[in-house]
């Protein structure tokens, strides 16, 4: 009886054991299958590889034009283009006040006008002062050609009348001398007056002409279609500086704005010091901004600084400067725009390209882990070529899903 009960509940033990054992089997496989469920794939691609190099930088237009005060006195901005508007080429951008200039100008012609009458003036009386002493002249002439006459017949008159008639001879020419000198005086005195009136009237005049001219100053128009983007104002001291704006007070060439040419953008990037040497001019680039994300723009690298600059940052770093010009600007793009771009500096045809964080080391090998039939298990791998966010690798297929997490690690967490 008793071997019975013993035989019973030996029995039961060994059932429950067997229950149990498979209960924990059950647990540890849907616990694997969990975690492999868990872990994050992506399948491995096929097609060309591009080896590349990413820096970080920002646009700037590779021309930009200036616009300064003109040379005017007392400058006063009266109005400024709305900013962010474009401007296109010719429009006006910035005008001045020009009520004094108007007024100087009214007051300058008036002085013109004068000196334009006091000139015909002075021609006028010349020419009724030279015909007067022509009219002199000729009967100064008359009486000297009457006094030789008279002055011929001393042999057929009396020793008195040939007497009278030599002085008046000699009166006759000394008036006629006097009449001579008296013309060439008042001809010299006429031209003098003239010239210096010409001169009076040329000065008003240039005067005019000035301010007519800084009259047409007053108005800046944009020397390329683009955005203008104001100076600082610094009148008010460094502490209080800000863009222009109207009512401001300017000095003649002082710099007011700017317009970068949009059609000359380029990307300013930094190239760190170790890879300056696989990177040339010409290389093919892809530009992208931050502001824009989901546009990429093609680009060509179009000239790599000579020497490396020494950065700001802590530690201090040696970088080179790179710069892509764009050849077809996107309208929204803007200069100071932050962005990177990554140097294209090999292709690799048909080669098998997986995300970078599925690529392991494993005793001291490369590795990725590939799923089959529910788990996942190590392949050795050669690596071909990296980039910031894929690996070039050989020795697994096209389309084979790779772990993007370590297994084992994952396994071990859980």
């Amino acid at each position: 009886m008793n071997g019975q009960r013993l035989r019973f509940l030996a029995g039961v033990i060994a059932v429950l054991a067997i229950i149990g054992a498979a209960s924990a089997g059950v647990y540890r496989l849907r616990q694997t299958e969990q975690s492999v469920t868990d872990l994050p794939v992506a399948p491995a691609r096929k097609g060309d590889f591009l080896v590349i190099i990413r820096c970080r930088g920002e646009l700037k237009a590779a021309r930009s034009v200036q616009i300064y005060a003109p040379i005017v006195p007392n400058l006063r901005i009266a109005w400024l283009a709305p900013a962010g508007e474009v401007a296109q080429q010719g429009q006006p951008v910035i005008k001045f006040d020009s009520s004094s200039a108007q007024q100087q100008l009214v007051q300058k012609e008036a002085a013109l006008r004068q000196a334009d009458a006091s000139l015909e003036q002075a021609i006028a009386q010349e020419k009724i002062t030279s015909q007067q002493d022509q009219a002199d002249l000729a009967d100064a002439r008359f009486k000297l050609e009457n006094a030789r006459l008279e002055a011929s017949k001393t042999g057929v008159v009396s020793r008195i009348q040939g007497e009278e008639s030599r002085i008046d001879l000699g009166v006759a020419e000394q008036n006629y001398k006097a009449q001579q000198a008296w013309v060439d005086l008042h001809a010299t005195a006429s031209r003098s007056q003239i010239a210096s009136l010409t001169r009076l009237r040329d000065q008003a005049k240039l005067d005019v002409e000035v301010t007519k001219a800084r009259l047409g100053q007053m108005t800046i128009t944009a020397p390329l279609t683009g955005f203008v983007v104001f100076a600082s104002n610094y009148n008010q001291g460094p502490l209080n500086q800000k863009p222009f704006a109207v009512g401001d007070n300017v000095f003649s060439g002082m710099n007011l704005a700017e317009m970068p040419d949009l059609t000359t953008l380029q990307m300013d990037a930094k190239v760190e010091e170790i890879d300056r040497g696989r990177v040339a001019a010409g290389n093919e680039v892809r530009i992208r901004v931050d502001a824009l994300p989901e546009l990429t723009i093609p680009a060509k690298l179009t000239q790599i600084s000579p020497m490396a600059e020494l950065g700001i940052e802590m530690p201090p770093t040696r970088s080179f400067r790179a710069y892509a010009a764009i050849s077809h600007s996107d309208p929204r793009l803007r200069p100071g725009m932050n962005g990177g771009m990554d140097i294209i500096v090999n292709r690799l045809p048909n080669a098998i390209s997986i995300p970078a964080k599925a690529l392991f080391t494993r005793s001291g090998k490369p590795v990725v882990y590939l799923s089959a039939q529910g788990s996942f298990r190590p392949f050795d791998v050669q690596v071909l070529a990296r980039n910031p966010d894929e690996v070039a690798v050989s020795g697994i297929e096209a389309g084979v899903i790779v772990a993007l997490a370590d297994p084992a690690k994952r396994g071990a967490s859980k």
